[in-house]
This record gives structure tokens, sequence and C-alpha cells, in this order.
């Protein structure tokens, strides 16, 4: 049975997400996000471990394997906090011209105090990946802590920025359209695949070199190298050789996990066995420590509520709003993030933003957090959330993890519209997502579900089979590469990979045959359509059905993305007809993930005019949810 709403606001870590509390807590003057992984088991546990996440795109990739390295470590019954700095995953934002460095490395002292305070534990571990191992050193060498976990740690500020530099410089080539000249960011500051370190940041990196600074004052270290990178080896050396306690391995794992795009990306199992055995292990001698220090354990402080008040500016009569965590669907499956627009809104509109690939809730380079708390100051209440598998949501028994195209995404997206519909009593929804996300808002509106919008970014499918995988040969890579193949005719480097046999001539004649069949489908399928015949996967009349029943209907596309040579294939004359019921907006200098901030705040104004054009209306008491006329 589905649970009430109210229950669904309330539940405690057992009932909502397994052994998992989605919380808030304080450090400083702000509130961060994160996640308290609590022991599964009776023993009261002396050590805790903070999990210091990586930057950026990193981040986003390595977000299932973050969260497999809590899971693990709360198995093995010692309690975990896995966290969002300022200004990243769902705490609030950062002041563009603060040095994240400094911010962070506080946010880590904070995290592990709120470690303590909520579990009592006498001692604390960091655990850092990448620049979160960078931060757990500057942690460590501000409060006590009982030992280092670094993986793949970040060194030197400088070789790191350098690296940053190389990958923005790749993907402006691999855009091939100029969008990384069209950077908006605050000046002297760098965005890298849509994550900007401010110019005080840049400076403080710069600055930053562990290999020529003391050893780091842990009692012990452990440095966890990918095998094919081995970055720290010589460093972890020399540490060992200086303090003794310091174990260095180089296992497989770090770059399909940090590395690799999120519906591809890989949780390191030997990395995370290796680190749980050494941290048990170093718990173990903890429970060996003073009388002091166990006394200290289950001594903990009262838990403050479980919400997130933000604010518009800092001048008076400011609007705030407020965010906080839900659990969704049947036996609380499904997480995500509700905020709300203030007390006293009676509106009763909602936007439910759907993952955009494997990415978690918060979106490709956090849009959807930007999207969910700029609506909400209109009056919207956003709901930003993981389908079953993805993310931070829970995934259902006998399916697997990271599917992006799961079968039971409708009903899902059923409990999301039910819920807020019970809570909220809203009477406006709007469906939205990039990608696979508007894939789903599609594949939700053609099925019946109650909604009165879709707002769609660069869906690159319109139709998904059962077995269907990733890896296939996909009908956007049809549509789009024939153009390309006939570029590099002209280019010298192209034909020596030809006849090196580095090209596979097998795979681009099939996209050339393929390309063919496809326009003689669509023509197809607009002669069925004026002889009122009905064929499968008709992507133009279910359209037109969908717009029928009142529900608008909008694409944004980034230039040159192939779905939208894709939608007139299948669609065929059935957007012409459609006309202004079914909108079609195309943004200059953008990528398929809208990484360049120029291009996204063009995407997001765009979504926010179609949003709100059409979305005020006047709620019946006791009406069905119903489509704008």
């Amino acid at each position: 049975m589905p649970m009430d709403a109210e229950s669904q606001l309330r539940q405690g870590p057992d009932e909502a997400n397994g052994l998992a509390e989605a919380v808030y807590f304080d450090s400083g003057d702000h509130r961060l996000f994160g996640w308290m992984h609590h022991p599964s088991g009776d023993s009261v546990a002396t050590l805790g471990v903070v999990i210091c996440k990586p930057f950026g795109y990193e981040a986003i990739c390595s977000h299932r394997g973050i969260r497999g390295f809590a899971e693990s470590l709360a198995a093995a019954d010692l309690p975990a906090l896995r966290f969002d700095y300022l200004g990243t995953g769902d705490s609030p934002e950062i002041d563009p011209k603060a040095d994240q460095i400094q911010v962070w490395a506080r946010d880590v002292v904070a995290a592990a105090a709120e470690l303590r305070r909520r579990t009592g534990v006498a001692r604390v571990c960091f655990l850092g990946v990448r620049l979160g191992g960078l931060l757990a050193m500057l942690a460590a060498a501000e409060c006590t802590a009982s030992g280092l976990v670094l993986i793949s740690p970040i060194l030197s500020g400088r070789r790191y920025l350098r690296e940053l530099r190389t990958t923005r410089m790749a993907g402006a080539a691999m855009a091939g359209n100029g969008a990384a000249a069209d950077d908006k960011t605050e000046a002297g500051s760098m965005e890298v695949s849509g994550y900007t370190l401010s110019a005080a940041t840049l400076t403080s990196l710069g600055k930053l070199d562990f290999t020529l600074l003391p050893p780091p004052q842990v009692p012990d270290l452990l440095v966890i190298d990918g095998a094919s990178m081995p970055v720290a080896k010589r460093w972890a050396e020399s540490v060992s050789a200086r303090t003794g306690r310091t174990e260095y391995l180089a296992l497989p794992g770090l770059v399909e996990m940090v590395m690799t795009a999120p519906q591809f990306a890989v949780v390191p199992g030997e990395m995370i066995a290796a680190t749980r055995d050494w941290v048990v292990e170093l718990g173990g001698r903890s429970r060996a420590g003073s009388d002091l220090e166990i006394g200290r354990v289950g001594d903990c402080a009262p838990v403050r509520s479980t919400v997130l008040t933000l604010a518009e500016d800092s001048g008076p009569g400011s609007k705030t709003i407020t965010e906080r965590p839900v659990f969704l669907g049947r036996d609380g499956l499904v997480f995500g993030i509700v905020t709300e627009p203030r007390s006293g809104e009676t509106r009763r509109r909602a936007v439910i933003l759907l993952n955009a690939g494997a990415d978690y809730h918060i979106g490709a380079s956090r849009l959807y957090v930007s999207f969910a708390r700029r609506w909400a100051y209109r009056g919207y209440i956003v709901l930003r959330m993981d389908l079953a598998g993805l993310g931070d949501s829970r995934t259902r028994p006998g399916c697997p993890d990271n599917d992006v195209f799961p079968p039971e995404a409708l009903e899902d997206i059923g409990a999301a519209i039910e819920f807020l519909r019970t809570r909220y009593g809203v009477r406006d929804c709007t469906l939205s997502g990039l990608c696979s996300g508007a894939y789903h808002a599609l594949r939700a509106a053609a099925a019946g579900v109650p909604v009165n919008r879709i707002l769609m970014v660069n869906p690159q499918h319109y139709f998904w089979n059962p077995g269907d995988t990733l890896e296939m040969l996909q009908l956007a890579e049809i549509v789009k590469n024939p153009g390309v193949y006939r570029e590099r005719m002209f280019s010298v480097g192209a034909w020596r990979r030809l006849l090196s046999g580095q090209v596979n001539i097998v795979r681009i004649l099939r996209i050339y045959m393929q390309r063919p069949l496809l326009a003689v489908e669509s023509a197809t399928r607009d002669i069925a359509r004026a002889l009122r015949i009905k064929l499968p996967n008709d992507l133009g009349s279910e359209l037109e059905e969908i717009v029928a029943r009142g529900i608008r209907v909008v694409f944004v596309f980034a230039e040159g993305d192939p779905g939208i040579d894709l939608l007139k294939l299948q669609a065929g004359a059935s957007v012409r007809r459609l006309g202004e019921r079914c909108r079609i907006h195309v943004i200059d200098n953008a990528d398929h993930v809208f990484t360049q901030s120029g291009p996204r705040a063009v995407m997001e104004k765009v979504l926010s005019e179609e949003l709100f054009a059409h979305s005020d209306w006047t709620v019946k008491k006791g009406a069905d949810l119903e489509p704008n006329r």
C-alpha cells in the first residue's frame, strides 16, 4: 500500500532507505546536506568515517561509488557520513568569490563534529577521493583525526589545475562549437564541465603542494592509487619513511568510478573492500583507547529538524523557500528533494525533475538544483527525484543498478505525482528532464499520466525496447554521424586511421545503410497518419494524442543535437501540424548537457518562460488534476 504523505516526510532511516538517513547539519553560518549511514549491527562503534567526495564531474561519476564506500563501512558496524560541500550537490549556494578550498576544508571539519554529535564516536577517520583527499588532509591539520584514507589524492594544486585546463580544452575541441569561449563566470574564475572554481580558489590551489609539506599528522594513513594511475606512490613511500604507519595500495577501479560517465560507472569493489578492512582494523585499535574516549560513546546531542531554509537575498522582506528529503513509492524506494515555496503559496503548481541518464537528482552540472530553487521562488513546488536504482534511491529486488531506462519508471513517476497531490494539493503538474529524463517525461504523458505539460531537453530516444543497451548502435548516431563522416573524407588523419585498421568500417556502413531506411519509414508513417492507420511506435501520432488532451509539449535542443533530426524523422509532418502546441527551441553554442554557463543560462530562461507563460489558473476545491486548455 502507498504511504501517506506525512509519513513520507517523517521516515526514519530503517523505514526510509535501509540504514541511510538524509540529514542537514551546520557548518559555520550555513547548513549542509548529507547522508548518515548507520551501523547495521548492535555493537557500539568508537570510530566513524567522514567521506570527502571529489570535485565537479568526478563527483557526479563517482556518486554510486562513494555511496558504496559508506554502505560497506556501515555494514561493518562503522558509522559513515558522506555530504555535499557548500555550493555543491544539495547544499546551499556559495559566494562566487569565496575561496572554495578554505570553505570546503571547514565543511569537512564540521562534518567530523556532526558525526561525533550524532553517533557519539570517540574517533574519526577521513576518507577522501581525488580533491576530497586534499580537503581531508587540510581538515586533519585542523582537528584530531585517527586516520586518513586517501584515494588518488590531489597532492599538487598547480598540477591539478593544469589537468582541469586540459580537460576544459578537450571538451571545447570535442564540442567543436566555440562553447568554451562563451564563459560568463565571475572574473578570473574557471569553469570546467559545468562546474566553477573561483579566482580565490585558483590562487589557493596554486599554492598547495603536499609533496613539499610535512606529512599529515595522523597515527595511520592508507593511500590507494588506481592501478593504471599511480600518482601518489612516491609521496606515500616518502611519508612512510618519515612516519612509519603508512600503507600503500594500487588497485583497479579508479577510472571506472571517477572518470567514467555515470551510466557506465562501476563501484570499485576491491578499493572498497581494502578500505573497509583497513578501517575496521583501525577501529579495533581505537577500542583499546582511553576510558575517557570510550565513555563518550553514545553521548549524542538531539538531532535538528531535517529541513533547509533558503533566502533569495539577504535584504529585508526577502523571499524564503525550504527543502526537505522525501521517500516515495512502495517501501520508500524512491528518494527525492522537495523545494517548497514560501508559506501561504496557494497556486498549487509543481514540477518533477527526472534523472538525466544516470546522473543523480542534482542533474548535469547541478542544473536541477538551480531550476528547483529558481522556480520555488516563483511559487512552484519542485521535486527532483531519483528513479529506483539511480542516485540515492534503492534498487528494486532483482533489478540492476544504474538502469537509465527502467521499465518501472512510470510507477515511480506516478508515486511522485500522487505524493504531490496528497501532500500539497497540487493541481498543475509539469514533468521535465534532460536526455533520458526527457524520454521518461514523454513516455509518462503518452501513457496517460495526469500532467499539464512536459518540458524535454535534448531527448535522444523516443522509444526504448526491453533488451536494448546503451552500447548498441543508436538511432541518434545514425542520424548525426553521416555528416561527420562526410567531413572526415577530406581529412588526412581520418584516412590514416582507416588504412591502419583503427576505424570500424562495418559500423560506418551500417550507419549509412540505416539512414535512408529511416527516411523511408518516416514517409510511410506520414502516409499512414493521413489514412488514419495507427502504426506501432508512431511518435507523430503520440504527440498529436498528447496535445489533444491539452498537454503542452516543449522541446529544447542544443544546436546540432541529433535528437532534433530524429524528432523530424520519427514524428514527420505531425510536428508542423501541431505548430504552437508543440514548441521547439534550439540553443546555439551548447553541448548535450549544457556544460557552459552562457548556453545553460539561455536554456534555463527558455524553460522558465515556457513554464510561467501557461500556468496561471484558478483551482477549484476538490478538482482533479486537469490539463490547461
